[in-house]
């Protein structure tokens, strides 16, 4: 038999507000780079790091963690 590891009909929305907490961040200002060398700016400016590992931007857009070199952070609110 085969059971589900997880989905959001199992996990109730207190559980995940707690760890919504903890594991995402806001941050005013930062720089997003795709490359070690600082050439490749993916995004400045402000951005929610979410729980899962993308980054959402004001736009509402992502940016995948598979895009993501490293993250200079510049200031946190």
């Amino acid at each position: 038999m085969v059971y589900p590891v997880s989905t959001d009909s199992f996990v109730p929305e207190a559980i995940r507000d707690a760890f919504r907490e903890i594991f995402e961040h806001q941050y005013d200002d930062v720089v997003v780079y795709g490359d070690r060398e600082n050439d490749v700016v993916l995004h400045e400016g402000p951005v929610r790091m979410r729980g899962d590992g993308w980054l959402e931007l004001p736009t509402g857009r992502l940016i995948s963690p598979e895009a993501v070199h490293h993250i200079d952070i510049r200031s946190e609110n």
